[in-house]
C-alpha cells in the first residue's frame, strides 16, 4: 500500500510559531525523508467558512497568506502538492454520503468539536458546517486516499471519527476506502506552544502569537512581554521553568548549537533550566536568549518569503496546478465511492466534468 500524507491549514490570519513547529516544520522534514508515495498540504478554506460565512472576503484575503508562509518555510510544491480546499467539490459530495454514516449525538460527543464549540460561543445557534467538520475532514482525507495524517494531540478524536467512518462504510459497501492513522509529534512542547500572555494555546483570535512574518522588532517586543514565572520577582529568586512560557518556547526551539552561539555558558537547556530553579537567573537574560533563538529560526523564513510576495503569480499558479492535480486525485476516489455505493448510473459514459 502506498503511504499518503495529508494535512492542512484555515486561512484565518498569518501562520505562526505555533504552527512552524506543531506542523510546518515536521512537514518539511516529511517532505525532505522522501518515504512517503504522495504528499498534500491543503488549504481549508471550506471549512473555515463554516465559522466565518459572513466574512468570506477574510477568508479570501487569507489564501495566499498562508500559501506564502507555506513556501517560505520550505514547503516545495515539487515535493508536495498544495491545494485549495473548495476548488476541489468532489469533497463537498463525498461529505454528503458519509453523512449518512453518522449520528448527530456522535458528533456532539467528538471531544475536539466540543472543546471548539465552547471557544466560538455558538450557544444554540451552531451551523450545521461547523458541527459536520469531522465528516468534511473524513472526506478531505479519503479522497486522497491518505493513511497518515500529521496531528496534535487536540486533533486525534477528529482522527478516530474519520477512521469509524471508513470502517462502516467499508463494512456496508465492501473495501473501498482508505483507513488513516495519525502521526504526533514525539516532542510535546510542539504540539500546543501556548501564547506568549501564557494562556493555554498560541491563538490568531486571541492576538498571542509571534507571526512567522513578524519583522525583528516585532518578534524583540513580543518575546520581552512574555509571560515568565509570576513568583520569580528578584534575579535571587528561585523560578519555576515547567509552566513558564519561555522555558516552553525553548523546549520547543532550542538546539545545543544556539547555546554555542548565543549563550556559551550553558552547554544546554538543562543546565540553563537548572540555574534558573535554583535562582541567581534573570529573566532578561533568558528572553533575550529566547529572542536569539526565533530570530535565527525567522530570518531565513522572512527572506524566502520576500521572494515569493515579488512573485505573487507564480504563487498563484503553484496553488493553480495543485488544486487541478488534486482534483484529478479526487474525482478517482469519488468514482469509486459511488461504484460501491450502486449510484454510478452512468459509468462508462463520457464525465462532463
Amino acid at each position: 500500500m502506498k503511504r499518503i500524507i495529508l494535512t492542512g491549514d484555515r486561512p484565518t490570519g498569518n501562520l505562526h510559531l505555533g504552527h512552524y513547529v506543531g506542523s510546518l516544520r515536521n512537514r518539511v522534514l516529511l517532505q525532505e525523508e522522501g518515504n512517503y508515495d504522495e504528499m498534500y498540504v491543503f488549504i481549508a478554506d471550506t471549512q473555515a467558512l463554516t465559522d466565518n460565512f459572513k466574512n468570506p472576503k477574510k477568508v479570501r484575503d487569507n489564501i495566499i497568506e498562508v500559501a506564502l508562509d507555506y513556501l517560505s518555510v520550505g514547503i516545495d510544491p515539487e515535493k508536495v502538492t498544495i491545494f485549495i480546499q473548495s476548488m476541489i467539490p468532489e469533497l463537498c459530495e463525498l461529505t454528503m454520503y458519509y453523512m449518512n454514516l453518522v449520528t448527530l449525538s456522535r458528533l456532539e460527543r467528538n471531544p475536539t468539536v466540543k472543546e471548539e464549540l465552547k471557544q466560538k460561543d455558538f450557544s444554540n445557534s451552531i451551523p450545521v458546517g461547523f458541527l459536520n467538520y469531522p465528516i468534511s475532514q473524513t472526506a478531505d482525507i479519503t479522497a486522497f486516499e491518505a493513511n497518515v495524517i500529521p496531528v496534535g494531540d487536540d486533533q486525534l478524536p477528529m482522527i478516530e471519527q474519520a477512521r469509524e467512518i471508513v470502517r462502516s462504510f467499508n463494512n456496508i459497501y465492501g473495501d473501498t476506502l482508505v483507513e488513516p492513522s495519525p502521526l504526533v509529534s514525539s516532542n510535546k512542547f510542539c504540539s500546543r506552544l501556548p501564547g506568549i500572555d501564557g494562556k493555554a494555546k498560541m491563538s490568531k483570535s486571541l492576538g498571542n502569537c509571534i507571526y512567522l512574518k513578524d519583522d525583528s522588532e516585532t518578534v524583540k517586543k513580543k518575546v520581552m512581554s512574555m509571560y515568565t514565572d509570576p513568583n520569580h520577582l528578584r534575579v535571587e529568586d528561585p523560578g519555576n521553568t515547567k509552566d513558564n512560557t519561555v522555558f516552553i518556547y525553548l523546549e520547543a526551539l532550542v538546539t545545543d548549537e544556539h547555546f554555542k552561539k548565543y549563550l556559551p555558558s550553558y552547554k544546554n537547556l538543562n543546565e540553563l533550566k537548572t540555574h534558573y530553579e535554583k535562582g541567581g537567573l534573570g529573566d532578561v537574560i533568558v528572553k533575550r536568549f529566547l529572542y536569539d533563538v526565533i530570530e535565527d529560526t525567522l530570518r531565513p523564513i522572512r527572506e524566502k518569503r520576500k521572494y515569493y510576495e515579488n512573485n505573487v503569480d507564480l504563487v498563484y499558479n503553484i496553488l493553480k496546478d495543485g488544486s487541478k492535480k488534486a482534483r484529478t486525485r479526487a474525482i478517482n476516489t469519488l468514482n469509486k465511492v459511488k461504484k460501491a455505493m450502486l449510484i454510478n448510473y452512468f459509468e462508462g459514459e463520457k464525465d462532463e466534468r
